[in-house]
């Protein structure tokens, strides 16, 4: 049986050039790692329907169930590693069944092929890995709510066009980025419903002709439904990964505006906030600077993320039905990519937990512009037509004769004066209500299956 190491699932008699190999295998071991979890998952859900269709007997069923049992937990101790000279996590979990318990560990590839069982472990992945996300948007919503709660009465210079425009405040600015995040959710939760479709059962796309018991698994492992036809199952490869690289675009384009603003605000020019030394950088001849290097990097990560589906689209392009080794490239970027996007949510978490505002901002004379469309409101009211009223306040700048009313009387919905945080709070609750609750039955679903 050791002698299996070296063997790939698909070889025959031929012994492939090793250049060949390492070119085509590229860095599926290292991503593998972080599919070994579900790759078993997926086991222990096939090896029951084996047993249901009489592919399995009973013991053998027993003595498999176990054997993967313990190499989740190897698995989740940090221990389980992908072989020198085996392929992948699939040879590998296999090679370690078969090297313990014989020839019956040869069994759980029945009525599989790698295709399915990879789009099997890829959907779990990102299923798992969507759910991290969510707890972390659900932490900044309430981080940028809190925020703007506190700082709700603070005015702040509002721009178009890069030009001073009318009075915002940061309760209405940390409050747009909260809002932001319950339509990203939103999305999020459409591209969620996507994956959460069951592939396996399709195997190398075109079926099998064992009674395989497709809604048994799809049942075992907590999906909503499964991926009905066997070659869209397929087809999905690349499709799944779009469509949560979308929405994961989503979310870093509201990051990553966020840490526009966030470096804006910081420099001299404006000094609306700060934060303290230790977490800024400074330079190298410049003794005065204090650098916004996490903001930046915060970017530049949403950036490549934004990126992302046009990269998985390029991949994709025009391929014919049926799997391609093309596809294997969607994950050198992808995986990786996620992890990025919970690196930035939670450091900009992070950094939010030690910003300090400046309270005195339009005291500044250059702002007094600002409240120009205050005054015009003002003489509205009085009764002087709108159209007369915006002429006369120019009058009054171009003459230099303008004295604004330095205060806001804004009390419309969404307004600096009425910010609607309740609402916009419901929203997001009921949003990750949805995602707790879906959660909650495939957390019931998968400890079943290890029991």
């Amino acid at each position: 049986m050791e002698n299996m190491k070296n063997t790939k699932l698909w070889q025959k008699n031929l012994k492939v050039d090793k250049k060949i190999e390492a070119f085509t295998v590229g860095k599926d071991r290292e991503l593998d790692l972080l599919l070994a979890e579900f790759d078993v998952l997926g086991s222990l859900a096939h090896i029951r329907m084996l047993k249901s269709i009489g592919l399995l007997a009973d013991d053998e069923l027993q003595v498999l169930t176990k054997g993967l049992v313990d190499i989740y937990e190897l698995v989740k101790q940090g221990k389980f590693e992908i072989e020198e000279g085996v392929e992948d996590v699939h040879s590998q979990v296999e090679l370690m069944l078969t090297r313990k318990h014989g020839d019956v560990g040869k069994k759980i590839h029945s009525g599989r092929s790698r295709n399915d069982q990879v789009l099997l472990d890829l959907k779990l992945f990102m299923r798992s890995r969507v759910v991290d996300i969510v707890k972390q948007i659900e932490a900044l919503f309430h981080q940028w709510i809190t925020l703007s709660e506190q700082y709700k009465d603070i005015l702040m210079p509002g721009y178009t066009h890069m030009q001073i425009a009318m009075p915002s405040s940061f309760g209405l600015w940390f409050g747009a980025y909260a809002e932001s995040l319950t339509d990203d959710l939103s999305i999020l939760r459409k591209a969620f419903e996507i994956i959460n479709r069951n592939p396996l059962g399709s195997a190398a796309g075109y079926g099998s002709s064992f009674p395989l018991n497709r809604q048994m698994t799809t049942d075992l492992l907590g999906f909503k439904s499964m991926n009905y036809n066997v070659i869209y199952a397929q087809m999905g490869r690349g499709k799944a990964e779009k469509v949560l690289a979308n929405a994961m675009g989503i979310i870093a384009d509201t990051l990553g505006r966020f840490a526009m603003d966030i470096t804006s605000y910081m420099s001299q020019n404006h000094a609306f906030i700060s934060f303290p030394d230790e977490l800024t950088t400074g330079s190298s001849i410049m003794p005065h600077k204090k650098n916004p290097d996490v903001f930046e990097l915060i970017r530049a990560h949403c950036n490549k993320i934004k990126a992302l589906p046009n990269e998985i689209s390029m991949i994709t392009t025009n391929l014919p039905l049926g799997y391609h080794r093309d596809l294997q490239l969607i994950k050198e970027n992808f995986m990786p990519a996620i992890d990025e996007l919970a690196d930035c949510l939670e450091m900009t978490r992070f950094m939010l937990e030690h910003i300090k505002v400046r309270k005195d901002i339009l005291k500044d004379e250059k702002y007094k512009f600002l409240f120009s469309v205050e005054l015009v409101n003002k003489l509205v009211q009085e009764g002087m037509p709108f159209r007369d009223a915006y002429k006369e306040v120019g009058k009054r700048i171009a003459d230099d004769t303008f004295d604004p009313p330095l205060e806001v009387h804004h009390t419309h919905e969404g307004s600096i004066g009425n910010l609607c945080n309740d609402e916009i709070g419901l929203r997001m609750e009921k949003e990750i209500r949805w995602f707790r609750e879906v959660d909650n039955k495939i957390e019931a679903r998968l400890r079943e299956l290890l029991e």
